[in-house]
């Protein structure tokens, strides 16, 4: 079974939620702005993927069409890492992060969908997993700033069942709101999205300490300053959380070696799709080292991470943004009812993107 084409596509799908106007990378987030990976097979099977996007969409489109596609097609669809592994290293010289690996992730994705369709058993499954109903989910929030804002958003979320939630804030005042919010029962993690020295992260360390967060992420810029997190995380009486902006599953066993972080968050639709999600669990466990997925996402890349935080034996929380989704591509499924999310039983992914979204939404 060859792969016959692949194909981008980008969803603009509009979002509401309890906040004013927020964003990142210089842009006001008003829509999740997603890029689907289509990939179809000479068999008539199809599998559909998503490659990192956001404010990246057109530098990964034009990765995936220009490189990853007339390589990919032709290759065994069958043979996930084969084909993965010839990809990479026909493309490395163009770089081992950035859009190419965003779209060989989506393409990995998609292809493991199509796994499970010939199979005829949900991603889940076939990676060896139980039969799961759901899974809880915990509300990452956007970044509001205002103390007032971030505790009125994290008491909503708490009240629609979340007993996770994560901030995206960068002071003690924000964070504290939040605290006082929503009482001691509910974990309040905190990202920050890599804005301080070793220094600086260590003053706040030091300020939050009463707040009792279940984990501090991304604390340090830059990112890949692995000294510097475990230095923080010797003194910082924190779990030190990091991994989004992690390139390979190298990487993150660079990063355990040097003892950095307890909580690694690989990107299904940055690092290499599932087969790089699942050889950094692997690796993570070896170092006694938790997963917990980064997986802002609406599209398949949010239902691979569901599928394999499924097959997996560990209590793992799935990540949620706090907002509300005006079309769903996949029918309520991205929905967190009570604080938790369904995993999908139909093969594969679970779910095909609905055509009409993708008709009426598609820009």
């Amino acid at each position: 079974m060859k792969i016959a084409a692949v194909e981008t596509i980008v969803v603009r799908l509009p979002f509401r939620h309890d906040g004013p106007p927020s964003g990142f990378g210089g842009k006001i987030w008003t829509t999740m702005d997603t890029l689907l990976v289509k990939v179809e097979t000479d068999a008539g099977i199809t599998g559909w993927g998503e490659a990192f996007g956001f404010n990246c969409i057109p530098a990964t489109k034009a990765a995936i069409d220009s490189q990853i596609a007339p390589l990919a097609i032709g290759e065994d669809a069958g043979d996930i890492a084969g084909t993965g592994r010839r990809l990479q290293h026909q493309l490395h010289v163009f770089g081992r992060n950035g859009p190419v690996t965003f779209g060989l992730s989506g393409l990995d994705i998609a292809l493991w969908d199509i796994a499970g369709k010939v199979a005829g058993l949900p991603l889940h499954r076939l990676l060896g997993g139980g039969g799961r109903a759901d899974l809880p989910a915990y509300a990452s929030l956007l970044r509001y700033t205002d103390p007032d804002v971030v505790g009125r958003v994290s008491a909503a979320a708490a009240a629609r069942g979340h007993r996770h939630i994560k901030l995206h804030e960068v002071t003690i005042e924000a964070t504290a709101a939040a605290r006082a919010a929503v009482g001691p029962d509910v974990a309040i993690m905190l990202d920050t999205n890599c804005p301080w020295t070793l220094d600086e992260a260590m003053a706040m360390a030091r300020g939050l300490a009463p707040l009792d967060l279940h984990w501090l992420e991304e604390p340090l810029w830059p990112p890949e300053n692995h000294g510097g997190l475990a230095a923080l995380r010797a003194r910082a009486g924190i779990p030190i959380a990091a991994g989004e902006n992690v390139a390979s599953p190298m990487d993150f066993a660079a990063l355990f070696r040097a003892g950095a972080v307890d909580i690694a968050q690989p990107s299904v639709t940055k690092i290499g799709g599932v087969t790089a999600m699942r050889e950094v669990m692997a690796v993570a466990a070896a170092h006694n080292v938790q997963v917990t997925p980064h997986a802002p996402y609406f599209g398949p890349g949010l239902l691979a991470t569901i599928q394999v935080i499924a097959a997996s034996p560990l209590p793992i929380l799935v990540e949620r943004l706090h907002v509300d989704m005006e079309p769903d591509l996949f029918g309520g499924l991205t929905a967190a009812p009570g604080g938790r999310m369904r995993v999908p039983h139909g093969p594969g992914l679970g779910c095909d993107p609905d055509p009409a979204v993708i008709a009426q939404y598609g820009v």
